[in-house]
């Protein structure tokens, strides 16, 4: 191992690149999904505070969101996915869980694509159970959209593909 490897501890190193496994993905998508539900309360819970400010004797909690907060979370994960993935290739969860998306290339996603494949994860979460079934632990998605979820432990930006790297995105 290279330098480069350092930061992977020394049990994960021979799982570094290999698919990841339904378990270790569904545990990763009850983060992110925590983390965006948590955010939604901040942002109503902002607006109510808002509120309360602008006018604290007319106060009183924002009614008839219901219809809202489906949308919020439409928009909210849809685009925490798509950044994610396009950006470093992983959300707070797959940070947290050592695993990173990949195109078929085993690079990072552009955005177009990340963004479709954040699309169909939205819509169609419980694709994301096939990768139980599937012999290759591919998703729905991943097999849409020609991706793989593997572990990576490592904080590097670029991936490796058959020695072939892929160079970060800028600013990262």
């Amino acid at each position: 191992m290279t330098d480069r490897y350092a930061t992977v501890p020394a049990q994960a190193r021979d799982f570094q690149g290999q698919r990841a496994g339904v378990v270790t993905r569904v545990a990763a998508s009850v983060v992110d999904f925590l983390l965006v539900i948590v955010a939604i309360c901040l942002i109503y819970g902002g607006i109510a505070l808002a509120t309360f400010v602008i006018r604290p004797s007319r106060f009183h909690w924002p009614e008839n969101i219901s219809w809202s907060v489906p949308v919020v979370y439409f928009v909210l994960v849809t685009a925490y996915l798509a950044f994610s993935w396009a950006g470093t290739g992983r959300t707070y969860g797959a940070a947290l869980l050592g695993v990173r998306v990949v195109n078929h290339n085993g690079a990072m996603m552009r955005l177009p694509g990340a963004i479709l494949r954040a699309l169909l994860c939205v819509v169609f979460p419980i694709g994301l159970l096939w990768v139980a079934i599937s012999s290759a632990n591919h998703s729905v998605a991943d097999l849409v959209f020609r991706t793989s979820v593997i572990y990576d432990w490592s904080p590097r930006t670029e991936v490796e593909s058959a020695g072939q790297k892929t160079p970060a995105l800028p600013g990262l």
